[in-house]
């Protein structure tokens, strides 16, 4: 399979990455490890995970998308297959977030430990921290690397004017710089990376590898009404895309579906590509949902079909 080249690091990975906020969630462990498998099978090596994954599911603390990730690797004798992305910053309790070098240091080694792990491919942050100066982060993670715990950092959820304050850091200090972005970028959210953000990641030859890739499923066209969303784990975050615009857009990925004989997720994520995305990320709960989604490689939408998708999408049409 082709594979990109993330930034300008030496990570290369499969157009597609396996978003694991789903293990120990929505996928049990037994599940997660048959996904898992699945995913390596189909040719695709690149797994995107947090520390903070799943602490919003009563019971739960953090670390559990990471564990489960962390046995499976065991049980498979498989790290040298996969290219492991975590992410730290967000709140794991008292005390513990941000991005300063004292918590960096504590947070990677707990993340190591969860995922049985001696490096991770890719770490990032998950969010900007303001109160901690960018030199103080960039260097902790110049240490981490360094120590041959991390082979490239990348970042999530930046502004285009604090991604690029990074950047001018680490070109300034000799710092490692961010090599990867993961925004919240889909075709039914495209106005916060459009812009500034993407003319950034282009100009920078940033690699930038998107979470909800299909809009929480919505841009599968499993959910054409609220009668759809009962029981649905993620039914908050689709409801508020069932509106005038949202139905433009699965009418307008029915339509180019039709044209390629492929499903509705595959036409979304193959848009994305087209945008210049390296490699969205996605998650699955079943087998067939995972081959519908690693299929998409083989969709390659025309001009005239990208034009479709994006009139449809068109944020200030409504």
């Amino acid at each position: 399979m082709q594979t990109v080249k993330l930034g300008r690091s030496d990570l290369q990975v499969a157009p597609l990455a396996f978003g694991g906020n789903v293990f120990g969630w929505t996928a049990n462990e037994q599940q997660s490890f048959d996904l898992l498998d699945a995913f390596v099978e189909a040719g695709f090596n690149l797994i995107d995970t947090a520390d903070v994954y799943s602490t919003w599911v009563p019971g739960h603390s953090g670390g559990e998308s990471e564990t489960v990730i962390g046995n499976w690797l065991k049980s498979r004798n498989c790290r040298d297959k996969v290219v492991i992305a975590t992410k730290l910053g967000m709140e794991m309790g008292p005390g513990q977030e941000g991005l300063s070098r004292s918590y960096m240091r504590t947070a990677l080694e707990q993340s190591l430990r969860r995922l049985q792990t001696d490096y991770i491919d890719l770490y990032q942050a998950h969010s900007d921290d303001a109160k901690t100066p960018l030199e103080e982060t960039l260097g902790a993670f110049a240490e981490l690397i360094d120590a041959d715990k991390v082979r490239a950092i990348g970042a999530s959820n930046y502004s285009a004017k604090r991604l690029a304050e990074a950047l001018q850091v680490s070109e300034r200090l000799g710092l490692p710089r961010y090599e990867t972005l993961q925004p919240h970028y889909n075709l039914y959210a495209r106005s916060k990376f459009e812009g500034p953000l993407a003319d950034l990641c282009a100009r920078e030859k940033i690699g930038v590898i998107p979470y909800f890739a299909l809009a929480s499923g919505f841009l599968t066209g499993k959910y054409r009404s609220e009668a759809d969303l009962s029981g649905r784990a993620r039914a908050g975050f689709v409801k508020k895309m069932l509106d005038a615009r949202g139905y433009r857009i699965l009418a307008a990925l029915d339509e180019v579906a039709d044209i390629h004989s492929a499903a509705p997720a595959q036409i979304a994520l193959a848009w994305l590509r087209a945008r210049g995305v390296a490699a969205p990320i996605a998650s699955a709960t079943t087998r067939e949902q995972l081959a519908d989604l690693t299929a998409y490689v083989e969709v390659n939408l025309s001009d005239a079909e990208v034009a479709r998708l994006d009139a449809a999408s068109e944020e200030s049409s409504d």
